[in-house]
C-alpha cells in the first residue's frame, strides 16, 4: 500500500519539475533577448573592432578613454613602454546611427546560438592623421641618443692573432618610420590596447647576417690568402710574405677577392733594392792590408724582377705556401757585403800583381801585364765574374789573331789568359807594351788559375797608389 502511495506522489512531482525548468528556461531566454536588444551579440565585429557584449555607450566610452601602450626595445634588449592617448591624435567616435541599425538588425532571437557577425561601416573611428604621424615621430625609437641603427655583419680587417673573421651583425633599435606608423594606425583603428613594435616587425634589420652564404664564401676566399706563408732567404736575412702583408694586397669587389698585382711588383722591387749587389760599390780588404772602395764591374746578385713578379703572383694566386728563391739574371757567391765570397782572383793593376784565393786560402801569386796605357787599352777596375772558361781558344780582333791555352773572360772580351810570347811580366811593361785590355799571365799561372776557378768566380781589379813596383829602364821588374 505504501509503495503505491509513493509512486503516485512521484508521478505527480515530475510535471511540476518540468514546469519549473521550462519556466526557468523561458525566463533565461527572455532575459537574454532583452539583454541583447541593447548589447551586441558575442562574436560581433565592427570595422575590425570586437564589440561583443558592449552597448553603444560602452563602445563610445572605449573610444573616448582610449590609449595605446606601445612596447619598444632598448639597445641592451630591455623594454620601454610609452602611451599614445586617443586625445593626442584627436580620436573621435562617429554617429550612433550605423550602430543602432546594426544593433536592431542582429539576430537576438537566437542569441544563445554561436554567431559570427562582421560588419563594415564608414569611419566608425577617426583620428587626425597628421597628429598620429607627429605622435609616432615622438616615440623614443626615433630619438637621437636612444635609437641605434642596425649594422650589417662584415669581415674584419686581418689580424695576426685571428686572421680574417666575421663581425656579427648588430640589430640596433632604430624604427622604420613607415612600418611603425602603419602598425600604430592599425592598432588604433581596432582600438587595440597594446602594441609590441618588435613583434609587429617595425624595427630596421641588418641586411647581411653572419650566416649569409655570400659573406661566408667571401670569408673563405680571404682566408685562403691569409693562411699563405712564402719565405725568402737572403743569407742571414729572411723575408716572410704572409697574411700580415698579403692581406693588404687584396681587393674585394662584387663578392670576389682579387690580388693587387701592383703591390706584388712593389714588394719584388723592394727585395731587389735590398739584396741586389750588381753595379754597387764594395769595400774590399786587399792583400796589402789596406781596405779600399771599389766601384765598377758587373759582379753581384741581379734579380730578374719582371719574371720574379710573374712567378710570385702566380704562386700567391695558387694559394701556395713554401720556400722561394728569386729568379736571377746572375748570382754571386753569397749574400752580404763580401758577396764575392772566399774564392776569387785579386788583381792589383797598380802593382801589376795577382793573387788567387780559394776558400780563403792563398793558392797563387803572379806578376801580370794588363792593358796598354799608351794605346788607351787600360784594364778597367771593378768587380766582375768569370763569364766562362775555355781551353785552346783563339783571341781575334781587327789587327790580331792569337791562340791561347787557358782562356777565362770576365769583362766582355777582357779576360785572363796565358801569354807565352812574353819574356817577362810585372813592372811597368803595361804602360807602353801592355795588352789590349786582357790580363796576360805566365802559362803556369794561367793554368793553375784555370784549374781552380769556375764560371761566376769573382775577379776583383783595383788600383792602389803606393804599391808601384820598382822597375828596370825597360819597364821590367827590378831585379834584386
Amino acid at each position: 500500500m505504501q509503495e503505491q502511495t509513493d509512486r503516485k506522489r512521484h508521478r505527480s512531482a515530475l510535471p511540476a519539475a518540468l514546469g519549473v525548468l521550462l519556466l526557468a528556461a523561458a525566463s533565461a531566454y527572455t532575459g537574454g533577448r532583452l539583454y541583447y536588444q541593447n548589447h551586441f551579440l558575442p562574436g560581433t565585429e565592427i570595422d575590425r573592432i570586437d564589440v561583443s557584449g558592449l552597448t553603444i555607450e560602452e563602445l563610445k566610452g572605449r573610444a573616448e578613454e582610449y590609449f595605446l601602450c606601445v612596447t619598444e626595445r632598448r639597445t641592451d634588449g630591455s623594454s620601454l613602454e610609452e602611451e599614445i592617448k586617443g586625445t593626442e591624435i584627436s580620436l573621435t567616435y562617429a554617429s550612433e546611427e550605423p550602430l543602432k541599425k546594426l544593433l536592431k538588425a542582429q539576430k537576438k532571437w537566437f542569441w544563445f546560438l554561436p554567431q559570427t557577425e562582421t560588419h563594415r561601416t564608414e569611419g566608425l573611428i577617426s583620428w587626425d592623421e597628421g597628429k598620429l604621424r607627429e605622435r609616432v615621430g615622438a616615440l623614443a625609437g626615433f630619438q637621437e641618443g636612444f635609437a641605434e641603427a642596425p649594422a650589417d655583419a662584415y669581415i674584419a680587417a686581418y689580424t695576426p692573432e685571428t686572421g680574417f673573421t666575421i663581425v656579427e651583425e648588430r640589430q640596433g633599435n632604430e624604427l622604420d618610420r613607415e612600418k611603425t606608423e602603419a602598425a600604430v594606425r592599425n592598432a588604433v583603428e581596432t582600438l587595440e590596447e597594446r602594441l609590441d613594435l618588435e613583434a609587429a616587425g617595425c624595427y630596421r634589420v641588418p641586411q647581411v647576417t653572419s650566416e649569409d652564404e655570400n659573406l661566408r664564401a667571401l670569408l673563405g676566399q680571404l682566408r685562403s690568402y691569409g693562411d699563405l706563408k712564402i719565405t725568402y732567404h737572403f743569407g742571414d736575412n729572411t723575408e716572410i710574405l704572409d697574411g700580415d702583408v698579403i692581406s693588404s694586397w687584396l681587393r674585394v669587389e662584387d663578392g670576389a677577392v682579387s690580388l693587387d698585382e701592383s703591390q706584388v711588383e712593389a714588394f719584388v722591387v723592394l727585395l731587389r733594392k735590398r739584396y741586389d749587389t750588381i753595379f754597387r760599390p764594395r769595400t774590399f780588404m786587399t792583400s796589402y792590408g789596406e781596405e779600399i772602395r771599389i766601384e765598377g764591374g758587373d759582379y753581384g746578385w741581379w734579380m730578374n724582377y719582371p719574371q720574379e713578379i710573374r712567378e710570385l703572383t702566380e704562386m700567391i694566386q695558387r694559394r701556395e705556401s713554401g720556400e722561394r728563391t728569386p729568379v736571377y739574371y746572375q748570382t754571386a757567391d753569397r749574400y752580404g757585403g763580401s758577396d764575392y765570397g772566399d774564392t776569387y782572383v785579386e788583381i792589383n793593376l797598380t802593382a801589376q800583381h795577382l793573387f788567387l784565393y780559394k776558400d780563403g786560402v792563398l793558392l797563387l801569386e803572379s806578376d801580370l801585364v794588363s792593358g796598354s796605357l799608351a794605346r788607351g787599352d787600360d784594364t778597367p777596375p771593378g768587380v766582375y765574374g768569370i763569364t766562362y772558361k775555355q781551353r785552346n781558344a783563339v783571341l781575334t780582333n781587327e789587327d790580331y789573331r792569337t791562340p791561347v791555352s787557358w782562356w777565362m773572360p770576365f769583362n766582355r772580351n777582357i779576360g785572363l789568359h796565358d801569354a807565352g810570347w812574353r819574356r817577362s811580366f810585372g813592372g811597368s811593361i803595361y804602360r807602353t807594351n801592355g795588352s789590349h785590355g786582357c790580363i796576360n799571365l805566365p802559362p803556369s799561372a794561367a793554368e793553375e788559375i784555370y784549374q781552380n776557378v769556375e764560371k761566376g768566380t769573382a775577379v776583383i781589379c783595383y788600383e792602389l797608389p803606393g804599391t808601384e813596383p820598382e822597375t828596370e829602364e825597360d819597364g821590367t821588374p827590378f831585379s834584386k
